[in-house]
């Protein structure tokens, strides 16, 4: 099962959601999957989704998924790694109006960087490869180094200190 979750602000991610269908329309993803939509107005035609869930069923999620889609929120992404699951982190863009800027963009080449989870490109592009990639891992190019959650906390903080 995929889980695909975009937090409870209030900015709308239906780009992402759109091109989640449009993988499903061509063949590439045929998984069960389900979503946690916040405040998208697009409805998605084929995975179940929900607006908004509890902690909770939130944790359920994530316990039940084989991959989990997720916003660059560092909470969500570690949550996903706590649980020892494929992240795949795709940037929400403030050129959209999915967000008040592009902070995400750092947390996901952080996280991405250190192998940590599998980012997409921001217009995402290569989505449907991202999911190939997760699938197949056949180069072993993914080594999901999401052993040591603090390692992650670590990780973000030095960016910070080198970076601002």
């Amino acid at each position: 099962m995929i889980f695909v979750t975009v937090g409870s602000r209030n900015y709308p991610f239906d780009r992402l959601f759109k091109k989640l269908d449009a993988l499903y329309e061509e063949g590439v993803l045929t998984d069960s999957m389900f979503a946690q939509i916040g405040t998208a107005t697009y409805k998605p035609k084929y995975y179940e989704y929900k607006k908004f869930i509890s902690q909770e069923e939130f944790q359920i999620k994530i316990n039940q998924a084989d991959i989990v889609v997720t916003h660059g929120a560092s909470g969500s992404i570690m949550k996903a790694l706590n649980a020892r699951k494929k992240v795949i982190a795709v940037t929400r863009l403030e050129k959209y109006g999915e967000h008040i800027d592009d902070h995400q963009i750092q947390n996901n080449e952080a996280f991405s960087s250190n192998k940590y989870v599998l980012m997409t490109d921001l217009e995402l592009d290569d989505l449907g490869e991202c999911f190939q990639k997760v699938y197949n891992n056949a180069d072993g190019s993914i080594p999901w180094k999401n052993i040591d959650p603090m390692a992650i906390v670590k990780l973000i903080d030095k960016y910070i200190q080198e970076n601002w």
